[in-house]
């Protein structure tokens, strides 16, 4: 093999990988038992086990490093969503697109001398106006629970200010929209050691998962159950999964108590930050055994 062909190989060989790891973090997500999600053992009457498995199969080739590194990210978003729609008929993983998308462009431009937290923070620096209009219409085609209307930015009317300006306009009330205005602080200062935590404690890989969602879950109030339940529900989740890692309550009755009919008490934003955790995770090196 000449050194060419080398080059090449290992060029191809990263862009596989980026397209793995995009699934693989999104398999591991849903495959564990984080209380008040969709698991194999716990399903919502309109999304499936099955559902989130094949959104996350979907993912992998749109979010691939070879499209990854000429697509924008309103445009990945964009894609994103579209890969879900055609093999799931609900909201499945939006705040999922919407955090990788950064990270996989980052990923993919990054250079060789640079940390994945610089090139995302880079990334999110280049947004514009235009990644906002795509971005904008991706979340109102996905049609998330508890959307609402904004007071400004709302996704319905044509942006007229970048999508991190816009997100960071609703940072106070989203801790999506807060990760796009802080540089991913949540998954580089508090997810990333978590997980580290739990596998350096010897806990297997979907256990550490679970303590990363409990943990990340005790210290913010999970975003989407705030727009369905209210403030008030959200912090008072945060609380009872403070009692679990106190030893006050199991995570058996916490879970029961976060399920019901309507889900309301789902913490979902709590879940993709979870899987974009494992995604910037895999991405910087750390082993997943």
């Amino acid at each position: 093999m000449t050194r060419v062909d080398a080059t090449l190989a290992d060029s191809t060989l990263s862009r596989d990988l980026l397209e793995h790891h995009v699934q693989l973090a999104c398999v591991l997500e849903v495959s564990a038992a984080k209380p008040g999600n969709v698991t194999p053992a716990h399903e919502f009457a309109d999304t499936t086990y099955a559902d989130m498995v094949h959104s996350a199969l979907a993912l992998g080739p749109v979010f691939a490093g070879r499209r990854a590194g000429v697509r924008r990210v309103g445009e990945l978003i964009s894609d994103g969503v579209f890969a879900t729609g055609r093999v799931a008929t609900t909201n499945t993983n939006l705040g999922i697109v919407l955090l990788f998308a950064p990270l996989v462009r980052a990923e993919a431009t990054r250079r060789e001398d640079e940390t994945l937290r610089s090139a995302t923070e880079k990334t999110l620096a280049q947004l514009d106006v235009a990644d906002a209009v795509a971005a904008f219409a991706a979340i109102a085609r996905a049609r998330p629970g508890g959307l609402g209307e904004a007071p400004e930015h709302d996704v319905r009317d044509p942006p007229s200010v970048s999508l991190r300006e816009a997100m960071t306009a609703a940072a106070h009330r989203d801790s999506i929209a807060s990760e796009y205005a802080s540089g991913y602080a949540i998954v580089f200062d508090t997810g990333i050691p978590m997980l580290a935590d739990a596998l350096r404690d010897g806990l297997p890989t979907l256990e550490a998962i679970v303590s990363l969602h409990v943990n990340l879950l005790a210290a913010h109030p999970d975003t989407l159950i705030g727009r369905k339940a209210g403030a008030g529900a959200a912090q008072a989740v945060s609380a009872a999964a403070r009692k679990v890692l106190e030893g006050r309550l199991s995570l058996a009755d916490f879970d029961a108590s976060l399920r019901g009919p309507d889900h309301r008490l789902n913490p979902g934003t709590t879940a993709d930050l979870v899987a974009a955790t494992l995604l910037a995770a895999l991405l910087s090196g750390v082993k997943l055994p």
